[in-house]
């Protein structure tokens, strides 16, 4: 049998040894039982074994103090009468236990069961409770607090193996507080789907008739008040109630007035308040304590409104002489709409004066009020004739009513400034810290918040029982031991908050001392624990679906014990911050994959050159990653290239554009263009991307800045160019900084707009310092300010970069940075002359000869003979292809670095290109040679023509 949304039931014994009575006598032989049985049935054997039951029991406690004519059984017995008609002839039987479980009424729908079943199925008085008597329908339903049914052997007793049973807790519509639970026990055979919904209505029918005895002595006092006259005392000529108070407040003014009536009644002492309303006005409550004939205690709030005066007619439709009913008339707190305390009262506070010192009257009897005339400036006159004013009832009730509609505007605003509070940030851990801080002390003196190590990284876990982390300790003092924060949590299979993980609802233990299963998992830190704390609520936070983790919620000693109220409000509260835990988590996974992107982009390290000695760090934006990059690329003649850019927008778009940008950069810099050239290159590259995605542009991606620095070590000069970038900082060795003035250049992507670049001389030991606009462009900082922090760090700054990169994001970088941060430092290096060897001769054929004799001289001074084969053919063949091909003068050099390497320049902008000389041809095979004597070769554009030039790699190097 299978209900929508239930777990399937097993019926009857089934065969081959399997179903429930198989599963059960697994577990009683101690073998592991996880699936086959439902969760609340095996949690409660689990409990069971633990408080050391024995299925054979057959005696259960009996109990001759309980209350025959109690609340729950005035309620409950018209009920059951109508059921034991409706089941009649049929072997029901019927029973209402107490909040502890002791059965107080039993009705048959065959008579004769009374005298065939035994004493404990037949008469009242036995107890049912979980602790004594098992798994069984009254004590689960007191257990879990929620609808239960058992089947057959799911009991736990051996008695009632034949049995099947339904339970239902019965709440006190008021306080809802559980007062008892009803029951229908019937053979196994009998099971009815249709039984879901009689015992609902029955249920339900006893929480009205409940809710008509607190009603009733409601009207009981209502009628005190009346019959004691007091709207005819102190000479008061209008008696209004909250309906003729309507016609001049607005409906907020109402519900003030509405909110201060019930403190009022809660506070159970005779007092006044002085409500101030939004138009200016003040409206008087008075509390009076009335005693019912049949000696019902309560109190009634009176409403006194100052009598009209010629200037401010204060006027009502028609005077009341009865109650109009008591549904609109009187204001039950639990029907009651709350809204904000009025200007003067704070939100859960109530300000109340005796009658004494606020209103003439005496102790005993109607107050009495001083006639006075309030005049438009708001001053009063005593000694007016203005009529007396205006007075009558508007609330009459009992102050645990008034409790229980304090309490539930309390949930309320708590419920409203958690929804504010939570969720704040898009961090897993601060959003966990804000449901403890928003539950402590309101409804909680403690709260501890457990989440998986995988949902901390950003992802669902598996299994988040098995790898529980203590994420959240807060409470209203450090001195409780709880687990700290970072320890592995473990809970064994009857902890409450094991529980609520497998059933995904909260789990309530009004009392821990009494809870099967607390100290089975660690007795020596429960009883810890228990010296601090009493009453648990487990709750878990789930959203979407998925298992988040679990909240527990504490009270101290001295706080009452947690009740079903306070279970939903923390269900409520969990859930909120559920979705708010889910929503960081699946950003914090975004966010990892867009950073593991964003690294994956960027240079994992630092290329093997001499130029310049580099370091580069990379700082994501707290809330987002965007698309910030530098690179660090070794170009020809020992040259490097160095990048810092920045990408328009954040996310996982915007790492790939910069990815892209990148990777094209780097392209257009190894083909050996000027900076200013670069960048035109760019500029096209980003309007390209934009016109190719149109949505891009919406969504404010396409689009960056960049700056693009060559660094020369045989001349000591850098060529800059930007667009629209930061300029860089530059730090001559003798610490003086500077930022120069370069042209700012339009960001990449406009179009049509030019670049410049311009040379500066860096002498050997100085100090390129680029970055992007995020190390000093902060909202909270006036960037003038920033640069001069930086310039300030950096002419301190005299270890190598590595350590200036670090003191730069120490002391300049913002601590909570809203924009990533690319940072590259580099200190130049300068190639030593003896290593450079250079000959400029004329456009000459004969004069190839002497070249390749210099330089093999050369080479032998440099220890290089070994490579002076490979540099003879090499220039040979450059040398004479630009005599041929080119215009002179021509310029042979050598460099000497990791490389040797081979330069030809000449004044023509021809270049030449390789090719596959067929077998009949008589040239074009010199160029197929260099590139095969050497590790590279390639062709680089100055203002005066061209550089060919060669590297060949040099053994050891």
């Amino acid at each position: 049998m299978v209900r929508a949304g239930e777990d399937p039931i097993p019926t009857g014994r089934a065969p081959g040894g399997t179903g429930p009575v198989s599963f059960r006598e697994r577990f009683l032989q101690g073998e592991p039982v996880e699936t086959g049985v439902r969760t609340s049935i095996l949690d409660s054997w689990r409990r069971c074994r633990i408080l050391g039951l024995s299925p054979d029991q057959s005696d259960l406690p009996f109990r001759e103090d309980f209350e025959p004519d109690g609340r729950i059984v005035r309620a409950a017995v018209p009920v059951l009468d109508r059921l034991q008609a409706t089941f009649a002839g049929s072997a029901m039987n019927i029973s209402v236990a107490d909040a502890s479980g002791t059965v107080l009424l039993r009705r048959f729908g065959e008579a004769s069961l009374a005298r065939i079943l035994p004493a404990i199925q037949s008469v009242p008085g036995f107890v049912f409770a979980e602790k004594v008597a098992g798994t069984n329908g009254i004590g689960l339903a007191l257990a879990e607090r929620q609808p239960i049914r058992v089947y057959g052997a799911e009991h736990f007793a051996e008695r009632s193996q034949g049995s099947a049973c339904r339970a239902l807790p019965v709440r006190d519509p008021l306080s809802g507080r559980i007062e008892g639970v009803l029951c229908f026990g019937y053979p196994r055979t009998a099971e009815d789907p249709a039984l879901d919904t009689v015992i609902r209505k029955a249920a339900e029918t006893i929480e009205r008739r409940l809710l008509e005895q607190s009603s009733s002595r409601e009207r009981a006092l209502l009628r005190a008040y009346l019959d004691s006259g007091a709207e005819a005392a102190a000479g008061f000529r209008h008696r209004m109630g909250v309906r003729e108070l309507a016609v001049e407040t607005s409906p907020r003014d109402r519900a003030i007035l509405k909110e201060k009536a019930a403190e009022l009644i809660a506070c159970a002492q005779r007092a006044c308040v002085d409500v101030p309303l939004s138009d200016g006005r003040r409206v008087t409550l008075v509390s009076r304590p009335m005693t019912s004939a049949s000696g019902v205690e309560g109190f009634a709030i009176e409403a006194v409104v100052p009598g009209p005066s010629p200037r401010e007619p204060l006027a009502f439709p028609h005077q009341v002489r009865e109650p109009l009913g008591l549904p609109a008339e009187l204001a039950v707190a639990t029907s009651l709409t709350f809204s904000g305390a009025g200007p003067d009262v704070a939100p859960g506070q109530l300000h109340v004066t005796p009658p004494s010192e606020y209103l003439p009257g005496t102790e005993h009897g109607p107050v009495a009020v001083g006639v006075e005339r309030v005049t438009a400036d708001g001053t009063t006159d005593e000694h007016s004739d203005s009529p007396p004013p205006a007075r009558g009832l508007m609330m009459v009730g009992e102050p645990h009513v008034g409790t229980y509609a304090l309490a539930a505007r309390r949930r309320l605003e708590l419920l409203s400034e958690a929804g504010v509070r939570i969720g704040t940030t898009l961090d897993v851990r601060s959003t966990a810290r804000e449901l403890a801080e928003s539950a402590v002390p309101q409804l909680a003196d403690f709260v501890t918040i457990d989440l998986p190590e995988a949902v901390l990284r950003g992802e669902e876990s598996a299994d988040p029982r098995s790898d529980l982390r203590r994420t959240v300790v807060h409470g209203i003092h450090d001195d409780c031991p709880f687990h700290p924060v970072g320890k592995q949590v473990d809970y064994g299979p009857t902890m409450p908050q094991s529980r609520c993980l497998t059933s995904g609802q909260a789990v309530l233990e009004p009392d821990l001392k009494a809870a099967a299963g607390w100290f089975g998992q660690d007795p020596e830190h429960s009883a810890q624990l228990l010296s601090h704390v009493h009453s648990l609520i487990a709750v878990p936070l789930v959203a979407r679906g998925a298992v988040l983790g679990v909240a527990g919620f504490y009270r101290a000693q001295d706080s009452p014990p947690f009740g079903d109220d306070d279970r939903s409000l923390a269900q409520e509260l969990a859930a909120r911050a559920a979705l708010s835990i889910d929503n960081a988590r699946r950003y914090t996974r975004e966010r990892a994959m867009v950073l593991a992107l964003q690294r994956s982009l960027l240079p994992h390290g630092v290329p093997d050159q001499d130029a310049v000695e580099v370091a580069h760090r990379y700082l994501p934006a707290e809330s987002d990653v965007g698309g910030d990059w530098y690179d660090v690329i070794p170009l020809s003649g020992t040259r490097i290239g160095l990048f810092v850019g920045d990408v328009v927008g954040h996310g996982m778009l915007s790492a790939a554009t910069m990815g892209r940008l990148r990777t094209a950069a780097r392209s257009f810099a190894e083909l050996d263009f000027p900076p200013d050239e670069v960048l035109t290159h760019l500029d096209k590259l980003v309007g390209r991307l934009d016109r190719e995605d149109p949505g891009a542009v919406d969504a404010g991606i396409i689009g960056a800045t960049c700056l693009y620095a060559i660094y020369d070590p045989t001349t000591q000069q850098c060529t800059m160019a930007r667009a629209a970038h930061p300029p860089p900082a530059l730090v001559r060795p003798d610490g003086t900084v500077w930022f120069p003035d370069l042209p700012a250049g339009p960001p990449l992507g406009l179009g049509g707009l030019p670049f410049e670049a311009a040379e500066l001389d860096l002498p050997e030991n100085s100090q390129l310092v680029l970055y992007t606009d995020g190390l000093i462009e902060d909202r909270h900082r006036d960037v003038d300010v920033v640069l001069d922090q930086l310039r300030a760090t950096l002419s301190q700054a005299n270890g190598t970069p590595d350590e200036t990169c670090q003191a730069v994001l120490d002391t300049v970088a913002p601590t909570h940075p809203c924009d990533d941060i690319a940072l590259l430092v580099a200190r130049t290096h300068a190639l030593d002359p003896q290593r450079i060897a250079t000959w400029d001769l004329p456009a000459d054929p004969a004069l190839v000869s002497e070249v390749r004799a210099s330089a093999t001289r050369q080479l032998t001074d440099w220890g290089l003979d070994e490579a002076a084969f490979a540099a003879e053919l090499v220039l040979s063949e450059l040398v004479t292809n630009a005599i041929r091909h080119g215009a002179g003068p021509i310029r042979v050099r050598l460099l000497h670095d990791r490389t040797l390497i081979c330069e030809v320049s000449d004044t023509s902008n021809t270049a030449p290109h390789l090719r596959r000389a067929a077998s009949t041809d008589e040239g074009g095979r010199g160029l197929f040679l260099v590139a095969q004597l050497t590790q590279s070769w390639g062709t680089r554009y100055t203002q005066q023509g061209k550089v060919i030039w060669a590297e060949c790699e040099l053994e050891g190097a």
